[in-house]
C-alpha cells in the first residue's frame, strides 16, 4: 500500500558538518524510509545549478544510497535551470527515442519533455524509464512547473526491495528464459513508427535496431513490427547489487485495464498488440504471474505531493516510479542522462 509523505515540519533533518556540502541542509521526507531523500537550500538566493555542479560527487554518493533525490525549495528553477542542473549533474541530457510513452519536447534545442501525455483520470503502473529498452537512462529527473490541484503525485518503489518481493521460482524462470519485447507500429493503436524512431527514414530505423540487437520486420501498409530480447534482472553499474529491471509487466497484455484488453484482444492476437511481452523463447507469460509481480510491483510504494518548483532525481536503476491520476492543470517535465546498456548490466544466473 502508498503510503504519504509527513508534513514538512514532520520531516527529519541533522545538523550540517562544518565544509559539509555547504549552503543545504539534508533530511528524510518518510520518517521511516531512506527514499528518497530531502535536499533543502540554507537560504533563499541559492542557484541550484551552480551548487549542484560544485558538489556532485557528493549528490552521486547520496543518489547511490537513497535512490533518489527531492530538490526542493531552490529558488528560480524553470526549464532552462532544469535542463541545465541535468547537465551540471549528468552531464548533460538525452534525446528520447525508442519512444513507448506520448511526450512533448517543451522546447527546441532542449532535450527537455512533458511527462506521459496521457489522461488525467488514468494512472500510470510502477515502471523504470526505458528499461523495456536495450540502451536506457541511469538518471531520470522530473520537475514540476504546475503541481495539480489534487492527485498527480509520482509514487516511487526501490527496485532492490522489489526483487526480494518476487517468488523464487518466477526469478529462476526469468533469469533462464528472459523476455522477449514485441511492438507493433501503425495499427490504429500505439505511437507510430516515426514517432517512436523519431525519423521518417526506413533505412534509420534498421541502422539504429541492428545497433542494438532489435530485430525490425515491415509489414503491409507502412506498418512495423520490432521484436527484441532483454534480461529480467541487472546490476547496477556501482553498487553490484541485484535489482529488478524490465517491462515484463509493465507491457503485458494482462496489465492492460479490462476495458482496454477486452476489445483489443478481439482484434489481435497476442503478437500484434500494440505491445506485448513473453518468456524470450516465445511462451506467453500467464496471467498468475502477471498478477503476482503487480502485487509485486504495488507493494511499499511511497507518494509525496509535488510542490511547484521541486526537482527529483532518480537512479532510474535503483527506483521506479509510477503515476496517479489527478484532477486540475498538472505539468512535470522530464529529462533523462547517462545512457546504458541492458546487455553490459545483465545479472548472472543466481541471485542472492
Amino acid at each position: 500500500m502508498s503510503r504519504q509523505a509527513p508534513r514538512l515540519s514532520a520531516v527529519k533533518r541533522r545538523a550540517i558538518a562544518a565544509g559539509e556540502m555547504a549552503f543545504v541542509r539534508w533530511g528524510q521526507l518518510f520518517p521511516d524510509s531512506e527514499l528518497p531523500a530531502l535536499c533543502e537550500p540554507v537560504a533563499a538566493d541559492i542557484d541550484l545549478p551552480n551548487w549542484a555542479g560544485a558538489y556532485r560527487a557528493d549528490i552521486e554518493q547520496r543518489l547511490l544510497r537513497h535512490g533518489a533525490i527531492l530538490f526542493r525549495g531552490f529558488s528560480g528553477v524553470d526549464v532552462a535551470t532544469f535542463d541545465v542542473c541535468m547537465t551540471a549533474i549528468s552531464g548533460g541530457a538525452l534525446e528520447y527515442r525508442f519512444r513507448a510513452s506520448p511526450r512533448t519536447q517543451v522546447q527546441d534545442g532542449l532535450h527537455v519533455y512533458t511527462s506521459t501525455d496521457y489522461p488525467a483520470e488514468e494512472q500510470i503502473f510502477p515502471h523504470n524509464e526505458h528499461s523495456y529498452s536495450p540502451v536506457f537512462p541511469r538518471h531520470l529527473y522530473l520537475y514540476c512547473e504546475t503541481p495539480a490541484r489534487s492527485g498527480g503525485e509520482t509514487p516511487l518503489g526501490d527496485t532492490r526491495a522489489l526483487l526480494q518481493r518476487i517468488r523464487p521460482d518466477v526469478k529462476e524462470t526469468f533469469l533462464r528464459k528472459k523476455i522477449l519485447y514485441v511492438r507493433n507500429y501503425g495499427d490504429g493503436m500505439g505511437l507510430p513508427w516515426r514517432t517512436v524512431f523519431q525519423t521518417d527514414d526506413r533505412q534509420a530505423v534498421e541502422t539504429y535496431c541492428a545497433s542494438v540487437g532489435i530485430e525490425v520486420e515491415w509489414k503491409r501498409g507502412d506498418r512495423l513490427r520490432t521484436r527484441q530480447t532483454g534480461p529480467a534482472i541487472v546490476r547496477h553499474p556501482e553498487s553490484k547489487q541485484a535489482v529488478w529491471f524490465n517491462h515484463a509487466t509493465f507491457f503485458n497484455e494482462w496489465t492492460l485495464p479490462t476495458r482496454l484488453r477486452d476489445p483489443l484482444r478481439s482484434e489481435f492476437s497476442a503478437e500484434e498488440l500494440p505491445q506485448n511481452t513473453f518468456f524470450g523463447d516465445g511462451s506467453a507469460i500467464g496471467q498468475e504471474t502477471i498478477a503476482h509481480l503487480q502485487q509485486a510491483y504495488r507493494a511499499g510504494m511511497l507518494q509525496f505531493a509535488w510542490q511547484k518548483g521541486d526537482v527529483l532525481l532518480l537512479d532510474n536503476i535503483l527506483t521506479m516510479h509510477a503515476r496517479n491520476s489527478f484532477v486540475g492543470p498538472r505539468r512535470i517535465l522530464t529529462g533523462m542522462a547517462l545512457a546504458c546498456r541492458n546487455v553490459d548490466l545483465e545479472a548472472a544466473a543466481v541471485v542472492e
